[in-house]
């Protein structure tokens, strides 16, 4: 049988084909397995992404203050609080009670702010109020947020949590833009009309309060004595002098009488 005889030029031609071939072929068979790799990887990435998503906590969204019709504050020194994250998240203990109804009462005439759940009055604290110049507002709001070492920022003035933060130590906002309830750095002043209209707390009592109050609890104010402040804050407890607890049950905000004489200022 004859053999056939290819010329050195085709031979070298067909080998130079041979070898793209399997080289084309080695590359696409590279290619197949880097896309599987990455489509792993982007799986892997995508489950990793999603775990724990449904156990994140949704902020709690603000309300709109409902304002009595003889009340005009004026504007608060407190223009912006910065709140750290992880600081306005509920706390264990809070998490257990959410089922209960709680209430934050102030009476600026008193210069007291109260705490009831249930409609049980739980503890009430002596505070400082607004100024006649500068007084706090009165109405009902919601807390909105609240935080631990605040930074208190007024007027491009910006100072760091520590002894000389007006805020003190804590703070809970109120659905009022610049109003709150918070610490102070002048202990002096708690039982007085001395604020920039929000409700200062002595240090002890505005973390036991903290730890008690949530974001979304209601905070009603009064200006002068009406009926649902009397309820709550009896004549034996007028003085700011000390801070009372008790178990007496007290009506509901809604069936209270809420109407409110036109106050001439501030209580001084």
């Amino acid at each position: 049988m004859p053999r056939l005889v290819l010329p050195v030029k085709t031979s070298a031609v067909m080998v130079i084909l041979l070898a793209g071939a399997m080289y084309m072929a080695a590359e696409a068979r590279e290619a197949v397995i880097k896309r599987q790799e990455l489509e792993l990887a982007r799986l892997e990435a995508g489950e990793t992404s999603n775990k724990g998503i449904g156990d994140q906590a949704q902020p709690a969204l603000p309300s709109s203050p409902t304002l009595s019709p003889n009340s005009a504050p004026q504007a608060s020194i407190v223009q912006n609080v910065a709140v750290k994250p992880q600081t306005t998240s509920t706390q264990p203990h809070q998490q257990a009670n959410e089922e209960h109804k709680r209430q934050v009462i102030i009476s600026i005439a008193n210069r007291r702010l109260a705490l009831l759940e249930d409609g049980k009055l739980i503890k009430s604290y002596p505070i400082a109020v607004g100024t006649e110049s500068s007084p706090s507002p009165d109405g009902e709001f919601t807390i909105i947020n609240h935080a631990v070492d605040p930074v208190y920022r007024h007027k491009g003035k910006e100072i760091q949590p520590g002894k000389g933060n007006p805020l003190g130590n804590r703070w809970m906002g109120l659905s009022l833009k610049g109003y709150g309830i918070h610490g102070t750095n002048v202990p002096s002043s708690i039982g007085k009309a001395a604020s920039h209209g929000c409700f200062r707390m002595a240090r002890l009592d505005v973390e036991d309060l903290y730890t008690r109050v949530q974001v979304g609890d209601t905070v009603i104010i009064r200006r002068e004595r009406d009926a649902l402040i009397a309820k709550v804050f009896p004549p034996a407890e007028n003085t700011p002098a000390t801070t009372a607890a008790g178990d007496v049950q007290m009506a509901s905000a809604a069936t209270a009488d809420s109407a409110s004489a036109a106050a001439a200022g501030a209580q001084q």
